[in-house]
């Protein structure tokens, strides 16, 4: 896989001090403008792009999608979370359910996991054959090359977490009532073989990383600079510019066959008002 310039903090190496919640969100803020703002001209212009993410359980996947959807229309941003292979499912071409989900004209679609669970969860796990295995690794580039050919701009994402943040982030998840829904029976498995995933992770980025689409890591031990970096590597990865819109005005209202519309309402059954 070719190397990539590794943009990292002054300290020699180390990794920066976490982010304040007050700065990162006066920069999310600039950020969402510039996503309304390519938002516009992907509409305009009619492009077509996918967003695969991909990385270990709690990288922080499901919270950089809603940095960057929270503020955007969902008819354009359009988040793609397959559930577990349906028995028809299985019956089809791998790839054929992902690309079902493909976007039209005018549409980004994010994969949250991606046709790259072959590569990393079925493959550890044990449910996809050697041999499966090695064809999807051997077939995905040209898959994916005729999907650029076809005019889709294609970005991967590969989020890094390290070992203890991840456990770190489980004990959360296993204490807070609120975040136990994060967690699945797949997930705790998952857990124990890391080393496994590791190596996992390793031949998928040598194996399937090309000109035509690479992988882009992103370090995700601080969740608020993660979710800053992708968020400017999607704008600076799709050209676009500022599209100028008329100023929108609000019409007058028709007053023709006014009544009295409040009265009418009296009698109905509210939500009791608690708050």
């Amino acid at each position: 896989m070719a190397k990539r310039k590794d943009k990292h903090s002054k300290n020699g190496g180390d990794s920066p001090e976490r982010m304040k919640r007050k700065d990162y969100e006066e920069k999310l803020h600039k950020l969402h403008i510039k996503l309304s703002q390519l938002q516009e001209w992907v509409k305009q212009k009619g492009l077509r792009v996918i967003i695969a993410f991909e990385g270990r359980d709690a990288a922080g996947k499901g919270g950089t999608i809603r940095a960057i959807t929270e503020r955007v229309s969902p008819r354009v941003f359009r988040v793609v979370a397959l559930p577990a292979p349906s028995e028809r499912q299985k019956t089809q071409l791998f790839m054929q359910r992902y690309i079902e989900q493909f976007p039209a004209a005018g549409e980004i679609v994010i994969f949250d996991r991606s046709w790259y669970n072959r590569a990393g969860v079925e493959h550890v796990m044990g449910f996809v054959s050697e041999e499966g295995y090695r064809r999807f690794l051997k077939l995905a580039p040209r898959v994916e090359k005729y999907i650029v050919d076809a005019g889709i701009i294609l970005i991967k994402f590969w989020l890094e977490v390290g070992k203890e943040e991840q456990e770190r982030r489980f004990l959360a998840r296993i204490n807070d009532p609120m975040r136990q829904w994060k967690l699945s029976p797949m997930d705790t498995e998952s857990f124990k073989h890391w080393y496994a995933y590791s190596k996992a992770r390793d031949m998928m980025l040598d194996t399937t990383d090309s000109n035509e689409a690479p992988w882009y890591v992103i370090r995700s031990d601080d969740k608020r600079r993660a979710r800053l970096n992708c968020i400017e590597h999607i704008l600076e990865t799709i050209p676009h510019k500022k599209v100028r819109g008329e100023k929108v005005k609000l019409p007058k209202r028709i007053e023709k066959n006014r009544y009295d519309d409040k009265r009418t309402m009296k009698g109905r059954r509210y939500v009791r008002e608690v708050y």
